[in-house]
């Protein structure tokens, strides 16, 4: 679905303008069009959460309205900085973890800061985030606070990706071969793998297994700057420590050796909490 749009979950935050600017820089190599998706997070039936307007009785008019204007302000703004690119901007109702899978089905690439305040407050602080990512029908981005403070197309960093040989990591492997060639930087294959008994003897094995997976993109991509890196450790440590120099890492969903069950246990969070770049979690439709 590489014509669908680009859903950026966006609330007016700070964060929430991060993951802006990724997914228009992205839009800007991809010519998809970008959809702002504003989603209210009702706590109580007489109140809710949300930027510059005090809390309110539903149905509030008063307040929609601004939210609104909040919205199409900022998809006004991304149209006028990124001329040629199609911003909208679009109100929901509803827990945003499920509005968000649910819109997302539709998607070609789901967006999210890693903070925010209104429907997106704490969204990455506890199962909100597993649960968008694990669960989502699109690829999934990542920007954390911190992780974009200049423009990405000032980045001269590599896409780095974690390959284990299951069907999703292959996967994650293609859109980050995709992005790397589009932005004509270099991509990191990386593959973290615990040491049997032979020590280094297996080191050969390993690496054969993934410069097999690697082949179909280096044809596709002849001109791309790839690396395979083996390295002994545990793949949050692998990823979080690339995650340094790297202008994106991509996993797959789920994975069996280093990386298996990585969006249900304690990788992907330590990923998403520490990464110093954005994170994109890829999965099978």
């Amino acid at each position: 679905m590489r014509d669908a749009e680009i859903l950026v979950g966006y609330d007016g935050s700070t964060d929430a303008s991060l993951a802006v600017d990724w997914a228009l820089e992205e839009a800007r190599h991809s010519g998809q069009p970008v959809r702002l998706a504003y989603v209210f997070e009702w706590l109580t039936v007489a109140g809710w959460v949300g930027p510059g307007v005090a809390p309110g009785v539903w149905p509030d008019e008063t307040a929609r309205r601004q939210v609104e204007d909040l919205v199409r302000k900022a998809a006004a703004e991304a149209t006028a900085t990124h001329p040629g690119l199609t911003v909208t901007g679009e109100v929901y109702d509803g827990p945003p973890a499920l509005v968000l899978q649910e819109r997302s089905a539709e998607a070609g690439m789901l967006v999210l800061g890693s903070r925010g305040h209104g429907g997106f407050g704490g969204l990455l602080a506890g199962s909100t985030a597993v649960s968008v990512a694990a669960h989502a029908h699109c690829p999934v981005v990542v920007v954390r606070d911190g992780a974009a403070t200049a423009p990405v197309d000032a980045s001269t960093g590599p896409v780095a990706v974690g390959v284990d040989g299951s069907e999703p990591s292959l996967v994650a492997l293609g859109f980050a071969a995709e992005r790397a060639a589009q932005r004509r930087v270099p991509l990191r294959v990386l593959h973290a793998w615990t040491p049997g008994p032979g020590g280094a003897a297996g080191v050969p094995d390993e690496r054969a297994a993934v410069e097999q997976s690697v082949q179909p993109w280096r044809r596709t991509f002849p001109e791309l700057d790839m690396t395979v890196d083996l390295t002994p450790t545990s793949p949050a440590a692998m990823l979080i420590e690339v995650s340094r120099d790297a202008r994106l890492v991509v996993v797959g969903s789920r994975g069996r050796g280093g990386l298996a069950g990585m969006l249900l246990g304690s990788v992907s969070q330590q990923l998403i909490q520490h990464a110093n770049c954005p994170v994109a979690v890829v999965r099978e439709r």
